[in-house]
């Protein structure tokens, strides 16, 4: 048997080292987990004797927890993150595919994958609650990390972080410049010069953001420097309206301009700047184990992704 349950380590020990790991201080770890204080410093002594080494010291006006502590409290997170999701499994498997599903994507698989899974989704698993979080892949990993998503479609980190994640690559993140119907460059001879897309205003996201990085290096790569005048949002919705009533363009992906084109007030220009931006794909936990309606959910990704393949 572990020597740690041999002791006498029980699950009120490890909700309390838990608490400890967002909590500064003992009052606030107790009261979060309903008890009083005296009955969580005598938990958190039960702790020592059974780690045999201090398990937090005084800082300040709170507490920090020793490596030894940290070290615990750190599993006891992931053990019970795991206990509660088998809770959630054993009730869906009772009550059938039902329950709910948090995932994530980033703008353009959002619309291109998400939205026709949600559809299937509706007919397939009638009971089952979706909910989407639609952001960059940056948020939406540390919402996977954080078990606040069952899974996320986006890009996977290019630093030691990656090993956090099971990943099931997709493809590149195809895209779009779009200007308003009645643009100038609407009139231009296709397909339209570089020079000509920069004598306009741009609306991208800010400087670091993926898409941003994408159309620097496509124009770079072409001999040309960034566009001089920008509004840099990274909201949609300000880029939609900047557009629409201006004569700024903007980038955006290409499954999303589909969508805005089709009532004609937003259109595609037909460019000599070819875009995509980096390879994105299926985001989960490393080691994690869905749910049954999470589960199908994955899958019915995995079948969208490959109907976009064969057409």
């Amino acid at each position: 048997m572990n020597t740690l349950l041999r002791k006498g380590l029980k699950i009120n020990h490890l909700r309390l080292a838990a608490a400890l790991l967002t909590e500064g201080k003992l009052t606030d770890a107790a009261h979060t987990l309903g008890i009083a204080q005296p009955a969580a410093s005598r938990l958190a002594s039960e702790i020592e004797a059974i780690i045999n080494a201090p398990f937090y010291h005084r800082e300040g006006r709170g507490i920090a927890l020793t490596a030894e502590g940290r070290a615990l409290a750190i599993r006891a997170d992931r053990i019970l993150n795991e206990i509660g999701d088998a809770g959630r499994e054993i009730d869906e498997l009772r009550r059938g595919l039902t329950g709910t599903v948090a995932l994530g994507a980033v703008t353009g698989p959002a619309i291109d994958l998400v939205l026709p899974v949600v559809r299937h989704a509706r007919i397939d698993m009638p009971d089952a609650q979706i909910e989407i979080e639609v952001a960059t892949s940056d948020h939406l990993r540390d919402m996977v990390i954080d078990r606040r998503l069952d899974f996320a479609i986006g890009r996977l980190p290019d630093d030691s972080t990656a090993s956090q994640f099971d990943y099931t690559p997709i493809g590149p993140e195809p895209m779009n410049i779009i200007a308003r119907r009645d643009h100038p460059l609407m009139r231009a001879k296709t397909p339209i010069s570089i020079e000509s897309l920069l004598r306009y205003d741009w609306v991208m996201p800010p400087s670091g953001a993926i898409l941003r990085q994408t159309v620097e290096r496509a124009l770079r790569d072409l001999g040309h420097a960034p566009p001089l005048r920008v509004l840099n949002t990274s909201s949609f919705l300000l880029t939609l309206a900047a557009v629409g009533q201006s004569n700024a363009i903007a980038p955006i992906a290409s499954a999303v301009a589909q969508i805005f084109s089709a009532d004609g007030q937003i259109q595609t220009l037909d460019t000599k700047l070819e875009l995509a931006v980096d390879e994105f794909g299926i985001l989960t936990r490393s080691g994690a184990h869905l749910t049954p309606t999470a589960q199908r959910v994955r899958e019915l990704v995995n079948d969208m992704v490959k109907q976009h393949r064969d057409t």
